[in-house]
């Protein structure tokens, strides 16, 4: 039986979790249904891609029965399915919304952390419970700390306590709070805003935006006037430098 779902409607693809009766576990089969689902929404003309979830849980993030029953080898496979969807996100060309309406934990954390852009319903909350236990969460981590910083990191992986959602807002987990009741209106804002302007445009912003994230400054100038010197002078940035100086609308390739 399918974990999930995929669906579109008009130029949004949504992704969404649908084992509510297990708390949506991210188990190898799911992690490949969901790595083949952003694949498919990488490879459309989509503008851009949401991930939800049912139920009364986002997700708990790895399936801890499924884990039990694994060797080494096998939770190195879970694993590095789970770290290919991670950077699935971060280089298909849409961004990616994690629409979170309850409680994400460890690798269901990691799963928002590694969107793109998240909004959370007043009722979510989140955290990386490895730390409580004797497994530290220590894949979950490399997205979370770098959405939070060091010492927020740490106190979510090693108290395991959960943070609510406008703690998750406030250090960087989340883009926004709204009620719950409000959580559609606002996924479908947020989206209408960010897919504004020229597709391909924001495919190589994305693209060269993480590429330079973890480099040096000196490096990350270097590549970004490396990559906005190409897209000012060829393709839809020079249409759009074009039609500006030109007091006219833009004619975008995409």
């Amino acid at each position: 039986m399918a974990a999930l779902t995929s669906t579109r409607d008009g130029d949004v693809v949504t992704i969404t979790l649908t084992a509510p009766e297990r708390r949506n576990p991210l188990s190898t089969s799911t992690l490949r249904e969901l790595g083949s689902a952003l694949d498919e929404a990488a490879g459309s003309d989509a503008l851009a891609v949401v991930l939800a979830s049912t139920g009364s849980v986002w997700s708990t993030g790895h399936d801890l029965k499924e884990m039990s029953t694994l060797d080494e080898a096998g939770l190195r496979e879970l694993f590095t399915t789970c770290t290919h969807v991670m950077r699935t996100i971060e280089t298909m060309p849409q961004p990616v919304v994690a629409r979170v309406h309850a409680l994400a934990t460890a690798a269901g954390c990691q799963l928002v952390a590694s969107c793109d852009l998240a909004v959370a319903g007043a009722s979510a909350r989140f955290a990386t419970p490895g730390g409580k236990g004797g497994l530290f969460c220590h894949t979950p981590m490399v997205a979370v700390a770098r959405n939070v910083g060091r010492k927020r990191a740490l106190e979510m992986a090693l108290s395991g306590d959960e943070i609510d959602a406008s703690t998750a807002a406030d250090w960087g987990l989340v883009n926004q709070v709204v009620p719950d009741d409000e959580l559609d209106g606002a996924v479908a804002e947020l989206v209408r805003r960010v897919t504004r302007g020229s597709r391909a445009s924001k495919a190589l912003g994305k693209q060269t935006l993480y590429s330079q994230m973890d480099l040096t400054m000196d490096e990350a100038y270097d590549v970004a006037i490396d990559v906005m010197a190409r897209n000012a002078a060829t393709g839809d940035g020079a249409e759009g430098i074009a039609a500006f100086a030109e007091k006219r609308p833009p004619r975008f390739a995409g």
